[in-house]
């Protein structure tokens, strides 16, 4: 185990001041704050082009004038054909040749290899730790969706590049749109100057209907089909509590200051059961406690003809916050689309690339991704997880082969007292 994989559940957390004053800054002056400056026009390239890929790219486009899509790759070409018709209609700004759109495993390094400023790296998230690595050691710039990993290995893998990251002063920014959203900066804020008194509790929801599912085709492999489908496969997104519930877990972290010191969860896999659904889960709810003694119960699902509830209350000892609606229910200011705070990500890491101000938040990325993983690992076995376990786990779920196309196997569905705790 390296020094790197030891760290406290307080050095995981650094909050990015870096951030904000930065978007303060370059929101001000407009996107053409960069132009006055006179810098060079960014170069930016794709890995990973389903929907939130193309979105991600069309949000940098957004961000700023100064932006340039050059390069783009995928495992499959389809998905590179539909993404780069879709960005094409974004006009100038999109300069993708022919040569410099790349399809296979390899992609992602053929893209980082281009000549870049930063890449956005938006795959299912099994793939993050490798392709944050190669990023960092190429020295590129980096927009990371969430997750960051599947598993406490993937996370202290993208924890020791974080760092190698720090020494070549590059700039890392992750895909945890609620903290660029301002109605929840501005109540999390009054929360951490104690508006609402001490925190008592909470109860977080990531409650929601059926995605999506692509039903499988005669020339698929296996390990097509499986990536294909990577929501379904706990190696490739981690489950639904990793992949999709992450960001109420980030917030809950966001208002405590820093991630649980354990996890005391259940889950269960009770419509999806059909083997096209992969291993994973179908319902999740897990009470997470905080070093002050205060629990946060989280729970979500995927079920249709279920109530939807994507929300979070927090109570304390002289009101309560919801993030998205203000203290004691008074929003705080107009809300806003959510797009707004998909593209300020992207001004936030052009304005860190232009000023030379560093941003990196690869810790708190691992540190939201670690904290959802325990909440797995314990709905999985029904035991309590400390921050600890989790953290020197030796769960990894990658493959340990290569990929290629082919068969490749199914783990088993968890079964929660008889899966051990790894």
């Amino acid at each position: 185990m390296t020094d790197q994989s030891n760290f406290t559940r307080r050095d995981f957390l650094r909050t990015s001041v870096a951030a904000g004053a930065a978007a303060a800054t370059l929101a001000s002056m407009g996107t053409n704050f960069a132009w006055a400056q006179g810098q060079h026009r960014l170069k930016v390239g794709l890995v990973g082009c389903g929907g939130r890929g193309t979105g991600a790219a069309r949000d940098s486009i957004k961000a700023s004038p100064l932006v340039d899509i050059v390069a783009m790759g995928d495992l499959f070409k389809d998905r590179l054909d539909t993404s780069r018709q879709a960005l094409a209609k974004e006009g100038a700004q999109f300069k993708v040749a022919d040569d410099k759109c790349f399809v296979g495993f390899d992609a992602y390094r053929k893209v980082i290899d281009c000549d870049l400023d930063y890449v956005i790296l938006t795959t299912p998230p099994g793939f993050r730790p490798d392709h944050f690595a190669y990023a960092i050691e190429k020295g590129r710039h980096v927009f990371a969706e969430k997750p960051v990993a599947v598993d406490p290995a993937g996370v202290r893998k993208f924890l020791e590049t974080g760092k190698i990251a720090d020494q070549k002063k590059l700039n890392v920014v992750g895909g945890f749109v609620f903290r660029r959203d301002k109605c929840h900066m501005e109540t999390i804020a009054k929360v951490h100057a104690g508006e609402i008194g001490e925190i008592l509790g909470g109860n977080s929801y990531y409650n929601v209907n059926y995605l999506w599912h692509h039903p499988r085709q005669p020339e698929w492999s296996e390990l097509e089909y499986q990536v294909r489908n990577w929501l379904y496969y706990t190696w490739l997104s981690g489950d639904l509590i990793v992949e999709q519930n992450i960001h109420r877990i980030d917030i809950t972290n966001w208002i405590m200051k820093g991630p649980p010191v354990s996890a005391y969860g259940m889950g269960g896999r009770q419509v999806r059961v059909d083997p096209a659904y992969g291993n994973v889960f179908d319902h999740f709810d897990t009470e997470f406690e905080y070093a002050n003694g205060v629990k946060v119960n989280n729970m979500c699902r995927q079920i249709d003809g279920t109530d939807v509830r994507v929300s979070e209350i927090y109570y304390g000892s002289k009101g309560n916050a919801d993030p998205a609606k203000g203290i004691n229910g008074k929003r705080t200011r107009k809300e806003e689309r959510l797009d707004v705070a998909y593209a300020q990500e992207h001004v936030d890491l052009i304005a860190a690339i232009t000023s030379g101000k560093q941003i990196n938040e690869s810790q708190r990325l691992a540190e939201s991704t670690l904290t959802a993983i325990m909440g797995r690992m314990s709905a999985y076995t029904g035991k309590l997880v400390t921050w600890e376990q989790a953290r020197d786990s030796k769960l990894d779920l990658w493959p340990k082969e290569p990929l290629a196309f082919g068969p490749f196997p199914t783990a088993p569905v968890a079964m929660p007292g008889k899966d051990p705790l790894v």
